[in-house]
Parts: C-alpha cells; sequence; structure tokens
C-alpha cells in the first residue's frame, strides 16, 4: 500500500470546489487525514472498500458507524430491490409504513409508538421540541461529555462552531456531565422548573456507573422532565433493543439511526405514547409540529431496516460484533505494550464500539500523533477514524489489522523517543471538527 493517492487528491480538490468543507459530513472532511493520504472511495463490499486509486482497505466506522452489517449486504440489498420496483414514495402512506413501525417496535419493546426520519439530527430535534411541547419549559440539558447530538441551533451553538447562531437560542442549553447524579441534581435543582428534557447517550466510551440510570431515570421524573436516550450508535451496538434494552431503564423519548438501516437513510423518534400523540391528531391538547418529512417514509430505506432487524435477529450479529471487537482490542493493546508505547496508543470503548486515543510524551491527547498513526494506519491498508468493527469484518481482517498496528506503534516509539512526530505526520495535522476557524 503507497502513501501516494493523485486521484483522490485531484477529486478531493474538485470535491472542494463544489461542495462546502469537500464532503457533506463533517467528520468525512479530509481534515481528517494525513495530508495527501483522503482516499476518496470507489466501492465497498463487507468490511473493506477501495479508494480510486485501486488500493484495497479493512475500513472501521463504515459510514460513521451505520454500516455495521458490511458494504452491500445481500439480505438489505434484496429487500430494498424488491420494494424499488413498487415506486418509493406515494400522496398517502404505503402500507409499508405500518409494517416497518410495528416491526421496530417488537424490536424496541420499551417503545409505545415511532416515527421515522432521514438522520438523526431530526430526530433529536424533535425529542426536544415534543419535550418543550409537553412540559411548557424552555431549557435543554444535554450531556457535556458526548460528542453530537444535532446539527441545529440548540447543540451546535454549543460548539466552537457557533457563528450564525444567536446567542440567546444558546442560552437556552444548559449541560451536565456523564455519570455523576449529583451534579445532575443539582442542575435540576438550580433550574426547578425550567427544565424541559434532559437529553444523552445511555453510555459510551465508558459503561453508567452502577445505579447512574436508574438514578438520572428516577430523579427526571420527580422533576418532571424529559428524559431522553439518543440511541444513534448505541441502538444495534449494544443490543438489538438498544441500550435501554441492555442496561433496564426505560426513557420517555429515544432516537435511532445509523445502524438501523446498514447505510440507508432512516432515522426514528421513539418513545411513550402519551408524549408522541402530542404530534399526532388524537390528542385533545395543542398539537406539536412533529417529524414532517417528504422523503421520512421513502419505502426502500423502510424495507432496510426491516431487514437489517431480520439480520440481527437470525444471526445474532451484537455477539458477532463484541467477539471481533474483543479480539482486536486485545491484539491492539499486546502489540503495544510489546513495543512500549501502550500508555501513548490506547483503546476504550465498548467492544462493539471501541475508539482508539493517540497520547503524547506527557499523555495528553495530540492531534500530531494522531495524524502519524493515521498515516501509519492507511499505509498498511487499515482505513479508519476508530476501531469500531463491522459484523462483516473476518478474524483474518483484525489480525491483519493488528499487524499493522504494531508497524505503526513501532514508529510511533521512534516519535516518542525523538520527542517530536513531525518526521513522520507528512505534513499538518489532522484536526478537531469542532473549532473555531479553518
Amino acid at each position: 500500500m503507497g502513501t501516494n493517492l493523485p486521484r483522490s487528491t485531484m477529486a478531493d480538490e474538485r470535491l472542494h470546489r463544489v461542495v462546502p468543507g469537500g464532503a457533506h459530513t463533517y467528520a468525512k472532511g479530509s481534515d481528517q487525514y494525513p495530508a495527501g493520504m483522503a482516499p476518496v472511495i470507489s466501492h465497498g463490499l463487507g468490511g473493506h472498500v477501495w479508494d480510486i486509486d485501486g488500493n484495497e482497505y479493512v475500513e472501521y466506522g463504515a459510514g460513521l458507524r451505520a454500516v455495521s452489517l458490511g458494504h452491500a449486504h445481500p439480505r438489505v440489498l434484496e429487500a430494498v430491490r424488491a420494494e424499488l420496483g413498487k415506486g418509493s414514495n406515494f400522496i398517502r402512506p404505503s402500507i409499508i409504513e405500518a409494517e416497518a413501525a410495528e416491526r421496530f417496535l417488537e424490536n424496541v419493546p420499551t417503545a409505545d409508538m415511532v416515527k421515522f426520519t432521514k438522520n438523526g439530527s431530526d430526530a433529536t430535534t424533535a425529542a426536544v421540541r415534543l419535550a418543550r411541547a409537553a412540559t411548557g419549559r424552555k431549557l435543554v440539558a444535554r450531556c457535556a461529555d458526548h460528542a453530537f447530538f444535532s446539527t441545529d441551533d440548540w447543540f451546535i451553538g454549543t460548539t466552537p462552531m457557533d457563528a450564525g447562531i444567536p446567542a440567546e437560542t444558546t442560552e437556552l442549553t444548559v449541560s451536565f456531565p456523564y455519570g455523576d447524579l449529583q451534579a445532575a441534581e443539582e442542575l435540576l435543582q438550580r433550574h426547578e422548573g425550567e427544565i424541559a428534557c434532559m437529553i444523552l447517550e445511555a453510555a459510551a466510551a465508558v459503561e453508567p456507573p452502577p445505579g447512574y440510570l436508574q438514578g438520572l431515570r428516577e430523579l427526571t421524573t420527580r422533576h418532571g422532565v424529559v428524559l431522553v436516550f439518543d440511541e444513534m450508535i448505541t441502538g444495534f451496538r449494544w443490543s438489538a433493543h438498544g441500550a435501554q434494552g441492555l442496561y433496564g431503564v426505560t426513557p420517555d423519548l429515544s432516537t435511532f439511526g445509523k445502524a438501523l438501516g446498514n447505510g440507508f437513510a432512516i432515522s426514528a423518534l421513539a418513545g411513550k405514547r402519551e408524549l408522541m400523540e402530542l404530534g399526532g391528531l388524537r390528542s385533545g391538547r395543542e398539537r406539536v409540529f412533529l417529524l414532517s418529512t417528504t422523503h421520512g417514509a421513502e419505502t426502500h430505506s423502510l424495507a432496510a431496516a426491516m431487514a437489517v432487524m431480520d439480520v440481527y435477529r437470525d444471526e445474532d450479529v451484537i455477539a458477532r460484533l463484541h467477539a471481533l471487537g474483543d479480539r482486536l482490542a486485545a491484539g491492539v493493546r499486546e502489540v503495544a505494550a510489546g513495543i512500549g508505547v501502550e500508555d501513548h496508543v490506547v483503546v476504550r470503548g465498548r467492544a462493539s464500539n471501541l475508539v482508539f486515543g493517540t497520547l503524547d510524551e506527557e499523555l495528553k491527547p495530540s492531534q500530531p500523533y494522531r495524524t502519524l498513526f493515521l498515516r501509519e494506519l492507511i499505509s498498511g491498508g487499515v482505513l479508519g477514524p476508530s476501531f469500531v468493527v463491522s459484523a462483516a469484518l473476518t478474524e483474518a481482517d483484525i489480525d491483519k489489522t493488528v499487524d499493522v498496528v504494531a508497524q505503526a506503534c513501532t514508529v510511533y516509539r521512534k516519535a516518542l523517543d525523538a520527542g517530536d512526530p513531525a518526521p513522520w505526520m507528512g505534513g499538518r495535522p489532522v484536526q478537531p471538527v469542532f473549532r473555531k476557524f479553518g
């Protein structure tokens, strides 16, 4: 695998001329990859992708964690093809909308109703609006330790990329730390009667402390606050029933997406009937404008979601994701320790959702060292800003990845000994997504 990607580099310039940022998702931007090493993808199959220069990669974090079954999964494609010949959008609901909703609620029995849309931001913002309408309160409390909830103002205004968002909007969002019940209670007491909802991922890089989610459920109920679980990632990775099914804590509302469609565009807002009906026609209360999207019920995406749920049921995908992740984490930790960088190249998170950290000489997170590490991975035929596995990866893919990581760790050790990763970076460092300037 070479480090020269002439066609990808030219295509990236082409993208930047016509697409702001050069990609339709910030996390896919070329600034997230070492200079000259941002492959532009030609196609994918299973757990591998090919760039337009002809290079093949073992891929991690496929579709930003969306493609959990692997690219072009045959059962998903079969279901999609069957629907495409029937038409994809009509003036009235199609029967598959009822079928997909019923299937989803069988899969996530902690919810009473569901409404589908196309992206996660729409679903989380709909949850926020519903909570505000139900409670008559303005403030939204979001978990400060979770990276992303929405492209909408209530969240983006709290990040460094807050240009164009009025301060009056941002002031309506407050934050709380993950895992700290006392801090959550203090926030609710400080804003007694003002907070409409608390939104968080049930778990992310760390498992919830014992009793935390249960305690949060009790606190929000006591203070009349709507509890929202963002299950975009945890849904279909922690368990087929979501993190709420795994941990046994039922939120008032929850949002799903990503792996639900295995790459096809679908997300969902689900929750208790008394809340969800506020966006319907059978409530006596003032109506809430809730998720009215032209393409929300596109039939082939609903068919994809139903096929995904069938595959999860029939093939125990969750067990495979965890087995592959366990193998990868153990291998990376072993080679990192063998080369003496185990304190600098670290693997974190649940086995089905692994991320890696790159730490400098002082054990602080380092973008320059991340650049070095990514450069070595890509040179070795491994593509991914994380170690999030798909079920299509093989044990041989994992073993190859560990071998490539070992090579990367050898270079990492040299950089640590030199006290400077610059000679091995190949140019400017990769950048954090949320930053004030380009």
